[in-house]
């Protein structure tokens, strides 16, 4: 098999056997929960969207380590044609789902990881990365579904991993064996994990020798023991429960994080990729951050296409689309959110290939497309909730549309222009109260801002990558200095 569908993803989450918690009790079937089922349909999104001729191109491409047609979550980049089409396959996702569709993270960690083991092969004579080849090529046949997993809950930021009042607040090995390592700490804010096949570890700083038992880098199983998911509240989660899909908003799609616990969990030899070269875990950290902030100039953008589309008709079921100062705004909203696609794009066509042969991203690009999305989604959302109006957080709700009495006070009051109904006015305006902050919001507005590293772990990276003294240079050439 080299491309799942749609059912059988579904059917190989459902057949696993994962450790997930959801508010203090053990879900025993996670496939059919119904605050959990909307993040695996939008998993599942990138499996159908696959088998589709229109999206083939963007969705697919062929593998360089086997030859066969693959899920492009799945590709290690070839060229820059792979890394612009991966952000345009990440728009269309956004587009699609209007939420977070939790491949990107597992695609970006591959990336990292693979030209990283290259190079830490090279310098150790280790065989990391003939390991990791032979686990990606696993990945591409059997189209699975792999989170990425690099932040650790850090404890007190001022130390390092090994000065820590509680070892385990970074992820390090506890026990060192012939046949493999044992792991022990956690892994927070986990895109997507309980909708994952295998979890793909990685260290989330640069280290220093004392950091040994810290820079580890492995891949298992997410159903392997110990492992232990605890779900992540969102906003307006339970209006899942309520059998509403209007008041949810976005009742087909969403997302979903787990704070993730390794508890003595076995890694044999043939799944570890960094075991204690610690001078390589910056590497694998920066180059992971790098294509991963790439990537929010696809997947955010996106999004901000439907936030956009759902503004546009709040302001015309409101009668208000003629206003100037609405399409102005519906400007200013387009705007911001062709400039982060822009920086997506621009990052990509500036990429070059690495040692082990794959590409990278442009760093600096991408840290500033990242440091945009900081930004601009702030914006779009704030300019949406401005044109949706008070409306869209005060609107009764689904069952007191349909109650028999009170319904027709709601339509009487309630309604926008001629021809549209309340039931569609509300429908929209819970749309944009789900983007911008309900259950979406996590994948939207506050992810804008702390995914792939907080503003400043991008401003860290733009003083590095800026070159200030070549900019200098060639100040003092104009000006004709000489010293």
């Amino acid at each position: 098999m080299t491309l799942k569908n749609g059912k059988q993803y579904e059917d190989s989450i459902r057949n696993m056997n994962m450790q997930i918690y959801m508010f203090g009790e053990k879900v025993e079937n996670p496939v059919d929960n119904p605050i959990l089922r909307p993040s695996l349909n939008s998993v599942k999104a990138t499996y159908e969207l696959a088998q589709l001729p229109e999206y083939e191109d963007l969705m697919t491409t062929q593998s360089s380590l086997t030859g066969e047609k693959i899920n492009r979550f799945t590709n290690i980049h070839k060229n820059v044609d792979d890394l612009v089409k991966k952000v345009k396959m990440q728009r269309l996702l956004g587009q699609k789902t209007a939420s977070c569709f939790q491949r990107c993270v597992g695609m970006d960690a591959f990336n990292s990881v693979y030209s990283t083991t290259f190079e830490i092969d090279k310098s150790h004579k280790t065989d990391y990365f003939d390991r990791f080849v032979n686990f990606m090529k696993y990945v591409q046949e059997e189209d699975l579904t792999v989170d990425g997993a690099m932040t650790d809950p850090k404890g007190d930021r001022s130390l390092s991993p090994s000065k820590q009042s509680d070892p385990d607040l970074y992820l390090r090995v506890v026990e060192r064996r012939e046949d493999g390592v044992v792991v022990r700490g956690a892994k927070v804010h986990q895109t997507g994990i309980c909708n994952s096949h295998e979890v793909l570890v990685m260290p989330t700083i640069a280290m220093s020798p004392e950091d040994k038992d810290y820079a580890i880098a492995f891949s298992v199983p997410v159903d392997t023991e110990g492992i232990i998911m605890i779900i992540g509240r969102q906003s307006c989660d339970t209006r899942k429960l309520e059998n509403s899909s209007l008041d949810v908003g976005n009742s087909q799609y969403g997302g979903v994080e787990a704070l993730t616990v390794f508890d003595n969990v076995f890694v044999p030899n043939e799944r570890i990729f960094l075991n204690g070269e610690t001078e390589f875990a910056g590497m694998m950290v920066e180059r992971f951050a790098g294509y991963h902030r790439q990537s929010y100039g696809g997947c955010k953008v996106g999004v901000g296409d439907v936030l956009i589309g759902a503004a546009a008709l709040a302001a015309e079921y409101n009668g208000a689309q003629k206003a100037s100062h609405i399409k102005d705004k519906l400007i200013e909203m387009t705007h911001l959110n062709e400039t982060l696609y822009s920086c997506g794009i621009a990052c990509s066509a500036e990429g070059h290939r690495t040692e082990s042969g794959n590409y990278i991203i442009d760093l600096l690009l991408a840290n500033v497309c990242k440091q945009n999305v900081t930004r601009f989604p702030y914006e779009i959302a704030r300019i949406a909730e401005d044109i949706a109006g008070g409306l869209m957080v005060t609107a009764p709700s689904e069952k007191d549309l349909k109650a028999p009495v009170i319904g027709e006070y709601i339509n009487k009051y309630l309604q926008g222009v001629n021809g549209v109904s309340v039931e569609d006015r509300l429908k929209v305006l819970r749309l944009i109260e789900n983007l911008t902050l309900g259950t979406a919001a996590v994948g939207y507005r506050t992810e804008s801002m702390h995914g792939a590293g907080s503003p400043q772990a991008q401003r860290i990276m733009i003083a590095r990558q800026g070159n200030i003294n070549s900019k200098k240079e060639i100040a003092k050439a104009i000006a004709k200095i000489q010293k």
